[in-house]
């Protein structure tokens, strides 16, 4: 039996999934004050990012089943070992990714969430999930959190914080990214400066839009 599929883990995000669904109208009061123009303009801000997800330190913001289910077959079709993830809210693809690691025989996976609430609850949930072992958490601004102390080669880079960051995040691996690495971009289409790096093959990256929200890309030797 894979780890994912595990009774501790599966009933465990069943709970976890089930609590993101019921929280979406919360989030969307959440930000139910605020104009179209303001939410987007807060979502592609390079500085004022925390007032927009400090609204959201009480929501999931979870990746759907789909996208799970994507992050731990790329993690063990990858053979990965080590695994860096920015947005760790409520651990939900942590978990993912962390069964992944589990049934390659071990490994590594940092990941940073600047919502010390958010950190606390991921951590629960990690145990609660038999995995925390093979996960460190970060807490913090990702920008100084995962600067130093990385992994030479990185097999797995999950982006899922705030989108306008995604580039500066990147900036911080990719010397480290071994080729055929994935980065694996959540709502990636309010980032358009990561989109068009990673979908010009001259910046060393192919790209494609996989299931919607999720952009999947692939770094070349």
């Amino acid at each position: 039996m894979t780890t994912l599929i595990s009774p501790q883990l599966a009933g465990l995000l069943d709970r976890l999934f089930a609590h993101a669904s019921a929280a979406v109208d919360d989030t969307q009061r959440a930000v139910a004050d605020l104009s179209d123009a303001e939410r987007m303009r807060l979502m592609q801000s390079r500085t004022d990012y925390r007032a927009l997800y400090g609204r959201f330190k009480n929501a999931p913001l979870a990746v759907s089943r789909e996208t799970g289910a994507l992050l731990y077959m790329l993690a063990r079709g990858a053979q990965a070992r080590n695994i860096v993830e920015f947005g760790t809210s409520f651990g939900i693809s942590t978990l993912h990714l962390a069964a992944a690691l589990r049934d390659n025989g071990g490994g590594r996976l940092i990941t940073s969430e600047f919502e010390q609430s958010k950190v606390t609850r991921a951590r629960d949930n990690l145990v609660a999930g038999g995995l925390d072992d093979l996960v460190e958490i970060r807490a913090g601004d990702a920008l100084e959190t995962l600067r130093t102390g990385l992994p030479d080669t990185i097999d797995l880079v999950l982006l899922d914080g705030a989108k306008a960051l995604y580039p500066d995040i990147l900036d911080l691996v990719e010397s480290r990214l071994k080729p055929g690495a994935f980065v694996v971009a959540d709502n990636a289409e309010y980032s358009p400066n990561y989109l068009a790096r990673v979908r010009s093959p001259s910046n060393g990256y192919l790209s494609v839009p996989f299931g919607g929200d999720v952009e999947l890309s692939m770094r070349l030797g």
